[in-house]
């Protein structure tokens, strides 16, 4: 699978009414995409953050349905969006346990690398991380996100409550540093937010 994901940050206020948007107009506009695969709203209010993904088949259908979004994006995100920045992905890894629930929490870890490396990140996360992510309680889904000529990547961990997600900090941080270790993994960057919807068809 392959995503898009879609990071602003704007006035705190005004973030709700960017959320209803996507909620509505913006969910009609993917579904109606050929490969679409599903999407997450994320949100922080404290600070003004909004995290989106859509999930697609192929690259093809991702590129293809950017034509339609770029055109809207601007009018959804209105009037809380500042600043907007859309990345490329391609799914390295995607491993779910339980259904996320409105009101989880999704711990964002931003990830840069050698682009060389790629693939040694996806199988150290794969065979590595996955595992001892599993013990977390609480845990509903983890995926890798990469992209290989940028040498970028993010690790998703979704949470079915906020509660499950902040006792788990401390129990991820040794996992999230020997992952690292093992494959050539700078972290860029390590951010929390609060699930407003969450559902993705990986089969």
């Amino acid at each position: 699978m392959f995503v898009r994901t879609v990071y602003s940050t704007g006035d705190p206020t005004n973030i709700d009414t960017a959320v209803r948007a996507l909620n509505t107009q913006g969910r009609d506009l993917l579904e109606e995409r050929p490969g679409y695969r599903g999407a997450g709203v994320f949100v922080d209010h404290r600070l003004g953050k909004l995290f989106a993904v859509s999930w697609w088949d192929t690259e093809e259908a991702r590129h293809n349905s950017d034509e339609v979004m770029r055109e809207r994006r601007s009018s959804l995100l209105d009037p809380f969006a500042g600043t907007v920045a859309v990345d490329n992905y391609e799914v390295a890894v995607f491993h779910a346990i339980q259904h996320p629930r409105v009101g989880g929490g999704l711990r964002l870890t931003r990830l840069e690398f050698d682009p060389l490396d790629a693939d040694l990140v996806a199988d150290t996360f794969r065979a590595t991380e996955v595992p001892r992510l599993e013990s977390l309680a609480g845990l509903a889904r983890t995926s890798l996100f990469v992209d290989r000529e940028r040498g970028r990547g993010m690790v998703d961990t979704l949470f079915v409550d906020r509660e499950s997600m902040a006792a788990t900090r401390a129990a991820q941080a040794p996992i999230r540093r020997a992952g690292a270790a093992k494959a050539h993994v700078t972290v860029t960057a390590l951010e929390e937010f609060e699930v407003v919807y969450a559902d993705v068809r990986a089969d």
